[in-house]
């Protein structure tokens, strides 16, 4: 049992270790601001596209940082998650990615307001933020494949965009069919037909139509059909 004047002084000494304990917390957090929050690394394009993020109020939707709504996808390292190229096709036409599904609206921006997005995005996702958000678990059961054999060969576009939805030998994603065994299933006149437009050949697919040229479309079937 503490006397009075004991109880003083270790109230008083108590106040001035944790006084100093918090000082020197908050200094050594200012000092590590600009490394942390990657300051050095903003450019014009990452100015315009949080100023593209405030103007459409993104994140009565989406959340950065832990701020934000919980409506859309969390977006603090989506451009390590989905990288540049799907983002972008994302952005260009959002029904066509997830055809009957997503609620975002189309914007309607230009190539350069895209960029400029992207380079925000990009930003937001090199701050330190001690490893959050967590890797989301989105583990592929192997399908028996040699996925580094498959992929090797691939078409840009498969790495880009198609493996965010698709696996191949148990590496990719787990929204649609595995690629593995394709070419035992289809012909490459319906591969083509497919890839040309999804929802032609089945109304209501969640394949979206990515408006691919002939020239993808040739290199992915080709690619497809090679597949056991």
């Amino acid at each position: 049992m503490l006397s009075k004047s004991q109880a003083k002084w270790f109230l008083i000494l108590a106040t001035v270790g944790f006084s100093f304990v918090f000082l020197f917390l908050t200094f050594d957090t200012i000092r590590q601001v600009d490394a942390r929050t990657n300051a050095d690394a903003l450019t014009e394009e990452v100015e315009g596209g949080r100023e593209i993020w405030d103007q459409n109020n993104c994140m009565g939707c989406h959340t950065i940082l832990g701020e934000g709504a919980y409506y859309a996808p969390e977006l603090t390292k989506v451009v390590d998650r989905r990288g540049e190229v799907w983002i972008r096709t994302f952005l260009r036409d959002p029904e066509a990615m997830f055809p009957g599904r997503r609620k975002m609206i189309d914007y309607d921006f230009t190539e350069d307001e895209i960029t400029d997005v992207i380079a925000f995005l990009a930003w937001i996702g090199e701050i330190d933020t001690n490893d959050w958000p967590p890797e989301p678990n989105l583990a592929v059961p192997d399908s028996g494949g040699d996925a580094a054999a498959a992929l090797a060969n691939a078409p840009a576009m498969v790495g880009d965009v198609c493996q965010a939805c698709h696996s191949v030998g148990g590496v990719g994603g787990n929204v649609g069919p595995a690629l593995d065994g394709v070419a035992d299933r289809f012909s490459a006149d319906e591969l083509d037909t497919w890839l040309a437009d999804p929802t032609a050949v089945k109304p209501g697919t969640a394949m979206p139509n990515l408006q691919l040229d002939d020239v993808t479309r040739a290199e992915l079937v080709e690619w497809l059909l090679s597949l056991d």
